[in-house]
């Protein structure tokens, strides 16, 4: 069941496949982000919100995206060696992996500041498990094989002319 769920890269290229994907899901959704903030904070005139947007882009979307990296290869390769100590690729490794990669990340913040990211990591990971748990089980019931059932037919139909039913039907 949850094995379906982990059918990806071995290990050393899982890093770098996550830090990539993090990557760019911080420079695409930092850019977005970033574009709209840097219209609406820029001076009247169509001109130049669109220039202060621009630039918004330019200077703050590639840190949110260098943040975005960091915390995907911390978190794979945390993920990656617990796989390696635990023998086994389930969603607790990645439940644990969350909240670790919580707790490095905010390591210069201090003890209080680590305890809050990792348990802030720890149970958004473990919602995201769950939800993926609960639609691979839903979509799986969609998937089954249902029974093959070649009852009688509809009210009405008509075998063609010189058919012969099998054994045991009746009309």
């Amino acid at each position: 069941m949850a094995q379906d769920l982990y059918t990806r890269n071995p290990c050393p290229l899982r890093i770098v496949e996550d830090t990539g994907g993090a990557f760019a899901l911080g420079l695409i959704g930092g850019g977005l982000f970033q574009g709209i903030q840097g219209f609406r904070n820029a001076p009247s005139g169509l001109n130049k919100r669109f220039i202060g947007s621009i630039t918004a882009i330019k200077t703050r979307s590639p840190m949110l995206a260098g943040s975005f990296a960091m915390w995907g290869a911390t978190f794979a390769s945390v993920e990656c060696t617990l796989i390696h100590y635990r023998q086994k690729e389930d969603p607790w490794n990645t439940i644990m992996s969350g909240t670790i990669t919580g707790a490095i990340l905010a390591t210069r913040s201090g003890v209080g500041a680590m305890a809050a990211s990792a348990v802030f990591g720890g149970v958004l990971l473990s919602l995201m498990e769950v939800i993926g748990v609960f639609t691979t089980r839903k979509n799986a019931e969609v998937f089954k094989q249902q029974p093959l059932d070649f009852g009688q037919p509809p009210e009405g139909y008509q075998l063609p002319e010189g058919y012969q039913p099998p054994e045991g039907y009746h009309q």
